[in-house]
Formats: structure tokens, sequence, C-alpha cells
């Protein structure tokens, strides 16, 4: 398997550049049945009040045709007003409704986002090859398949509702208008809730679909997610170079605190524990430095150029390494083999004095 194919799961941050981009999945079929779904409920409820909107100015003005009026600029404007007024009360709101339902199906699905990337105006969309390639892809054939299925759902409902019907219209010449528009809207809505029951079903389908699909688009290669790791936690090689870096100034600073030591403890080459006591600073003895093997070794070497007392404890210098860090006092469990030694160290330096 070759390290380009792309076998693994995006990372977090393979997620969010692609956000950034824009590219998110989202079903627009989920919010093609919230429209129809609020556009016709809402029609339905308000169809009463646009009748009476429609029907009363229809009256006032048809109640002007046998009275004599001035026909001048404020008529005009008087009646361009009671127009916009219809056409917001009876429109203007399930407008807004829609734009509203829109945003919320839309934003719930993409986390609200707003993208400049998306927005940004890219040659390479005026590229033909790559229009053609989209036309022949799978999401193509994918949406063709909807489409067709759609048309198809819409065509076979219209038929059963209208053939249901079908005896019933012609009686609608003996209703009055208003008997006629609810006759006319029920064969509508019946038609409706059998779309939205199917589109419906359709629209998961399609969320599944697109959320598979964007998942696979965004997948990445070994070397892609080997890639990320050197860009975001750094080269390793070069981790290793600062940490190298970092050891050798760490152990030049303890290195630089031996000649400061009281004692050494040693096992005899394998560890060596340089300790300090300033009863004025330090509440016990604390360890200035500590190594094994070669690092014991530098100390050692370090403690005999600058006479420092040592002595030989093979499980005391064991302990120390494994239980105290550098610049840590020592444990009250040691307090009194420290002190000894301590006591030993004190009694060699009056006798040279």
């Amino acid at each position: 398997m070759s390290s380009q194919e792309k076998t693994e799961k995006a990372t977090p941050k393979k997620r969010q550049d692609e956000r950034k981009k824009g590219n998110v999945f989202q079903s627009k079929d989920i919010v093609t049945v919230g429209v129809i779904a609020i556009s016709f409920y809402l029609l339905k409820f308000w169809v009463p009040y646009i009748y009476k909107f429609t029907s009363e100015a229809m009256i006032k003005y048809f109640g002007l045709i046998n009275t004599t009026i001035d026909i001048n600029s404020q008529f005009i404007v008087n009646v361009f007003v009671d127009i916009a007024k219809i056409v917001a009360s009876s429109v203007g709101i399930i407008v807004i409704a829609i734009m509203i339902v829109c945003i919320a199906i839309t934003g719930s699905q993409t986390k609200f986002l707003v993208s400049k990337d998306s927005l940004k105006f890219k040659m390479s969309k005026l590229n033909p090859l790559k229009g053609l390639k989209r036309m022949v892809s799978l999401r193509s054939l994918v949406e063709l398949v909807k489409n067709i299925l759609k048309i198809s759902i819409i065509g076979f409902i219209l038929y059963k509702v209208i053939y249901r019907n079908l005896k019933y219209i012609p009686q609608l010449m003996n209703y009055d208008i208003k008997n006629a528009i609810h006759f006319v809207f029920k064969m509508i809505m019946s038609a409706v809730n059998s779309v939205i029951i199917y589109f419906l079903a359709l629209a998961v389908i399609d969320y599944l679909y697109q959320w598979w699909e964007y998942e696979k688009n965004i997948k990445m290669s070994k070397q892609d997610v080997k890639d990320e790791y050197k860009n975001t936690e750094g080269n390793p090689e070069i981790k290793g170079k600062i940490k190298d870096t970092q050891r050798k100034m760490s152990m030049s600073r303890m290195m630089q605190q031996v000649p400061q030591a009281d004692v050494i403890i040693r096992n005899p080459t394998h560890f060596a524990i340089a300790i300090k006591y300033d009863e004025k600073a330090n509440r016990a003895p604390i360890v200035i430095a500590k190594g094994q093997d070669y690092v014991a070794k530098r100390i050692i070497e370090k403690a005999m150029e600058n006479k420092i007392y040592m002595i030989e404890n093979r499980p005391l210098a064991r302990a120390l390494y494994n239980n105290v860090e550098i610049n840590q006092e020592v444990p009250f469990e040691y307090y009194e083999q420290i002190a000894e030694i301590l006591a030993w160290v004190y009694k060699l330096k009056e006798k040279r004095k």
C-alpha cells in the first residue's frame, strides 16, 4: 500500500483547516424540505388574511368606479402604498419566515460558518476542464438521480391528487370564490404533505451521502499525517537536537555547582551524588548534582579537581539518585545517614585546617 494512498481519517487540525476554507458538508435537500414545509403551512395559516386584505382593497377601488375622482399624484401614491401594504402583509411575512428557516437549517449544519476563502474569486472556477470533470463526477450522477426521483415523485403525487379529485373539479363552477379557493388549496396541501414525506426520506439519505462523501474527500495519507505532525509538533530531528542542547546546558549548569558540594556520595563509579548543606539557606542538605555512568564519572573528576571529599555508599547513592531531584532537599528518611557523612566531612575539614 502506497504512503500516498488516502486511508487515514482526517485529524482535528485537518478538519479545522478545511472549515477555514469553507469546506463543510451539508445537505441542501434538508433546506429544501424545510422551505417547502414552512412556506405552505404558513401559507395555509395566512391565506384567510391574504384574502381579507386583497378583498378589502378590491372593494375599496371597485367602489370608486361609480364616483368622480380626481386622479392626481397623491391618489397614485395612495394606490401604490395600498398595493405595497397588501404585498408586504401577504408575501413579506412568508418571505421573511423562509429566510429565517434557510439560515437556521443551514447554520445548524455548518455551525453558522462564514468563510472569507469561499467568497474569494478564484480563476480555477472558470477552468472548463474542471467544470467538465465536475459534470461527470459521482456527485453529478447522484444529483442527477436525485432530481429524476424528485420530478418523478412530484409527478406521481400530482397525478394521484388530481385523479382523486377529478370528479369534483367541474363542481367548482357552482362554488363562490372563497369556497373554490378553499377547495383548490386543500388539494394543494394534500399534495404538499405527500411531497414533504417523500422529500424528507430523500433528504435523510442525501445527508448521509454528503457526510460519507465529505469524510472520504478529507481523508489523509500516512505521509500527510506525518507531515502535519512535523509542522505542528516540530521535526523530530530538530526536536532531538533542541533536547540535546538543553541537556548539555543543564549538565553544564549542574557541573558548575559540583565545586560547591560538601561531599560526593558514589557507587563507586556508576552513581555519583553531590550533597551540599547550608544551614542558613536550607532546612536540610540538598542534592546539587547527580549522574549515572558517564555523568557520574564527570562529577567525580570535577570533585577531584576541586578536592571535594568523596565517600562510597552504594545503597545510599542509588537511593538518592532514584528518589531525589537536583536542587531538591534530601528526604527525612536519609537524614541520619547524611548527618553521619557530613559529620565525618566536617571532622576532616577541621583536621585539614
